[in-house]
């Protein structure tokens, strides 16, 4: 497997993925540090609100393979900066989440402000209904 840092804002559904993708129990709980997993890092989503903790976040991706900016569709709001992919010097997918919740110019919308913050790559996922996970798993397993 890939082994893929998710990087987010907060609320985006990074650590409700990281349940989906490794089918374990749903869990909730605020993320507070970054955690790691067997193939999976996960981040709070802080730390790409606020860019005094990007360094974390490039030093934390440094044993990955593959980094995945992910953003919840159903939000207005994007934190994630233009460009800030190619920092990362991995290649970059975006994930967009909850797609369960948005209609198709929501995901249009999403699936662009990815793009413009470096994701080469899109996957459209719900972890509610299942939809795009094994897609998804299956680009990481390969």
């Amino acid at each position: 497997m890939k082994r893929i840092i998710l990087i987010g804002p907060i609320g985006c559904g990074k650590t409700t993925l990281r349940q989906e993708i490794q089918k374990t129990t749903k869990s909730y709980k605020k993320t507070q540090t970054i955690e790691y997993f067997h193939d999976i890092i996960d981040t709070p989503g802080e730390y790409i609100e606020n860019r005094n903790y990007y360094s974390a976040l490039i030093v934390s991706s440094v044993d990955c393979d593959v980094i995945g900016l992910t953003f919840d569709c159903s939000r207005k709001y994007y934190p994630l900066p233009p460009n800030i992919g190619p920092i990362f010097l991995k290649p970059v997918i975006g994930i967009v989440t909850k797609v369960d919740l948005c209609n198709e110019e929501d995901l249009k919308i999403a699936e662009q402000r990815l793009k413009i913050s470096g994701a080469e790559r899109i996957f459209k996922v719900s972890s509610k209904t299942g939809q795009g996970i094994e897609e998804l798993r299956e680009y990481l397993y390969k």
